[in-house]
């Protein structure tokens, strides 16, 4: 399946989506095996209540995309009133029915959106086509039936009639979504209002939802080449999990992020981000390098891995398995001093020796210099020390044993 996809959306969409409404039409031949019954109306609004419940006895809600909610946009205190926002998204695992989640947790006023599709499909808020979202809110649709193809390019179009800003967005997106109004198209590297997709499939085992910084956002990847280690790892899953990726760049484990970046930290946002993703079966916690080299930096490793170690407990009170990575080395990025990199290899040092999570991953060993281990690999740098590369994460999402990934939580108190 080519992975390079949003242009080509973009043009579709503008040449009239001939090619997606026979798509739509066709679509069932996408999928092979037995098809989940349709959704009965009961069905439908109880499944758009609840993230995890389950269409029909058959068919499951996962998520195949998210988009964590970062901060309120700049300069959009009056939102995009009568303007369309398309969002380009990446599926993890497909399905025979969609749904979205819309948030305006960083939003002042309600926000109305008055036109919703996935694919050229319509979406529908309780049978209804127009929703209003609490400033502080989120609403999840009705279920449409529209294929989606695991490891594909999705189209989630949004309209705003009265503004309602401002816009709760995620920056940093690596993928090309686009902004429209009556006098043109622009492109952009966010994601606006959606936060998650989820599909209705009858296989899947669950979904791995990974909590992370800026390596796992993809910082430093190719845009549209869904070279992100989350994606790397989806395409070794081929659709038995959903991945659900909640990096976010500058974000923290035990403090908020920087001002308008970083997002709320990790142990806020785990309820939200984390724990409420449908089908969830498996956290994969990638955090904690940048309370070791932001300011203010925790000198202290112990409080780091209480931090970690909290987020497992908390998991392992829904039944959830959770593996951790180790942080990685980033000699020679502007905030690296000695002290700080004692911290990063204190921390690894109490990962490694269990007691944190149910298992780990060492993303310091798979990406650092041999023969200058506080360094990343050069062939793994992008440039900045800190940040990898294409190959990096390609390495980093290679490098996960996906047998840890599966499994009940262990039962040993930590």
């Amino acid at each position: 399946m080519p992975r390079r996809q949003g242009y080509a959306l973009l043009t579709a969409l503008v040449a009239g989506t001939a090619a997606l409404a026979a798509a739509a039409a066709f679509g069932t031949t996408l999928f092979s095996g037995p098809r989940p019954a349709p959704l009965t109306g009961a069905e439908t609004h109880a499944a758009a209540r609840n993230p995890a419940a389950p269409a029909n006895s058959t068919g499951t809600w996962v998520a195949t995309w998210t988009g964590a909610a970062v901060s309120a946009e700049p300069g959009t205190g009056h939102g995009f009133p009568g303007r369309t926002i398309r969002n380009t998204v990446h599926t993890s695992v497909g399905g025979d029915a969609a749904r979205i989640t819309l948030s305006n947790l960083f939003g002042a006023a309600p926000l109305v959106v008055d036109q919703a599709t996935v694919n050229t499909r319509p979406v529908t808020f309780k049978g209804a086509p127009t929703v209003t979202i609490a400033a502080g809110g989120q609403v999840i649709s009705d279920p449409v039936v529209v294929p989606v193809t695991p490891d594909a390019d999705l189209l989630v179009t949004l309209r705003t009639p009265h503004g309602g800003g401002p816009v709760t967005f995620h920056p940093n997106a690596h993928q090309t979504s686009y902004l429209a109004d009556e006098h043109g198209t622009w492109s952009t590297t966010r994601w606006r209002y959606l936060t998650a997709v989820d599909v209705r499939n009858e296989s899947a085992a669950g979904a791995v939802v990974v909590l992370g910084d800026s390596l796992t956002a993809g910082s430093g990847s190719t845009t549209d080449a869904n070279a992100r280690w989350t994606d790397v790892l989806s395409d070794r899953l081929r659709g038995t999990y959903g991945v659900a990726n909640q990096g976010i760049a500058g974000n923290r484990l035990l403090r908020d992020g920087l001002a308008r970046s970083g997002g709320q930290g990790g142990t806020g946002r785990f309820e939200r981000d984390v724990l409420s993703v449908a089908g969830a079966k498996t956290v994969f916690v990638a955090l904690g390098i940048n309370d070791v080299q932001q300011a203010p930096q925790e000198t202290d490793p112990q409080r780091v891995v209480d931090g970690l170690r909290a987020l497992t407990e908390r998991a392992h009170a829904r039944g959830l398995r959770v593996v951790g990575a180790t942080l990685t080395p980033y000699e020679g990025y502007r905030t690296w001093s000695p002290a700080r990199n004692a911290v990063r290899l204190a921390v690894n040092e109490h990962i490694r020796a269990g007691g944190v999570f149910d298992a780990y991953v060492d993303f310091d060993r798979a990406v650092r210099d041999p023969y200058a281990p506080n360094r990343l690999l050069p062939s793994f740098d992008s440039g900045d020390h800190l940040h990898l590369n294409d190959d990096g994460y390609r390495t980093l999402g290679r490098h996960i044993d996906l047998k840890a990934l599966v499994g009940t939580p262990r039962s040993d108190a930590f």
